[in-house]
């Protein structure tokens, strides 16, 4: 019986329909080293969440966790409503894709993506969701062929196919594209990303690679030495980042050490720049900026206006970086990213030139 009509237990009761999977508290210990530490997290329904963090920070032993291949030490996990904390692997109702690929040489590949199949259906049937689940995947004709005849691409289409042939409520993804080559792996992003929001499978995938999390996740939860550091989309995640391992981790960043003037001023280096008043009033931190954030050629009345100098520019495809150096920052260098009209503005001047560059606002973050 629910409790919808007690106002006090509405909101987490709301929490509880929205959430698919639900991680509460979770801790795993491997003798003294703690790889989990009382992680939780909530994966909404037909939503797809990346665990994004450098080797070791625990992403993996939580995807495990979930799929009952590793046992917690202490904390919960709920799916689809069930209590599946103590659960063995094959009654937990998910499907897993490993870097591996994990398919059987010796299986054609109808037979690799059927295996995972109930028992109880019928040949006819198991010929005919196989070759659904190959349709799905642009593998169409391939039922005869064997793992050894595929390229890596087309062999991780097989193992995505088998994972998701048996029709399971989660999906979990370890890694699955670092193997393969860039160009495979990029078509292969928005291929799981399209057959994920077109059958709102609720997934879970593990990456290291944060612009494939940002491609893939409607979330990011960025894990940092067994804990979840910063949770949100990834618009948040980089134009908010919660910590510095954040902000550091996602994308470039440039780092300015400053002392508290007064409430919205601080001063770095020789020159006193403008703050937002409502960052947080530190005496002294480190100030966080984007690369891009970066005003080349502001007006003359902008707020935080300084000299600096171009000392080397790298070519990005759709843009360009440039390394600044400024009189007034002795010993920094800023890293500025530019778009096409502002870098042939550059292209006619000399080296030595000076510019004129500001830091605006609204772009610097207060960190300690």
């Amino acid at each position: 019986m629910t409790q919808t009509s007690s106002p006090a237990a509405a909101p987490h009761h709301h929490d509880g329909d929205e959430s698919f999977l639900s991680v509460r508290g979770i801790e795993k210990r491997f003798g003294a080293f703690t790889a989990l530490d009382r992680v939780s997290l909530d994966v909404r329904r037909g939503e797809m969440v990346c665990l994004l963090g450098p080797s070791g920070c625990g992403k993996t032993t939580l995807l495990r966790t979930i799929a009952g291949l590793e046992r917690q030490d202490a904390g919960s996990l709920h799916a689809g409503g069930r209590d599946i904390s103590q659960l063995p692997p094959q009654s937990r109702d998910y499907g897993i894709l490993f870097q591996s690929y994990a398919l059987f040489p010796n299986l054609t590949v109808e037979d690799n993506v059927g295996y995972g199949l109930p028992r109880k259906l019928s040949r006819q049937h198991k010929r005919e969701r196989v070759s659904a689940m190959l349709g799905m995947v642009g593998l169409s004709g391939s039922e005869r062929k064997y793992p050894g005849q595929l390229s890596g691409g087309q062999q991780q289409r097989v193992a995505l196919a088998r994972a998701l042939a048996p029709s399971p409520s989660l999906l979990l993804l370890d890694e699955p594209l670092s193997a393969l080559d860039a160009q495979v792996r990029e078509h292969l992003q928005l291929e799981i990303r399209r057959l994920q929001k077109e059958f709102r499978i609720t997934t879970l995938m593990v990456t290291h690679d944060q612009e494939e999390a940002m491609v893939m996740a409607d979330r990011i939860a960025v894990m940092n030495r067994g804990r979840i550091e910063q949770f949100g989309t990834p618009d948040d995640i980089y134009r908010r980042p919660a910590s510095p391992f954040v902000a550091d981790f996602i994308g470039q960043s440039n780092w300015l050490p400053f002392t508290r003037i007064s409430g919205s001023q601080v001063a770095v280096g020789s020159l006193q720049l403008e703050i937002r008043p409502e960052e947080e009033e530190l005496a002294n931190g480190r100030l966080f900026c984007r690369p891009e954030a970066i005003d080349l050629f502001p007006h003359d009345a902008a707020a935080n206006r300084f000299r600096a100098r171009v000392v080397d520019r790298i070519y990005l495809g759709n843009r360009y970086r440039l390394a600044l150096s400024c009189e007034a920052l002795p010993g920094q260098t800023l890293l500025a990213d530019v778009m096409g009209d502002a870098h042939e503005r550059l292209a006619g001047m000399h080296g030595g030139d000076g510019i004129w560059i500001a830091l605006p606002r609204q772009a610097l973050q207060v960190f300690v």
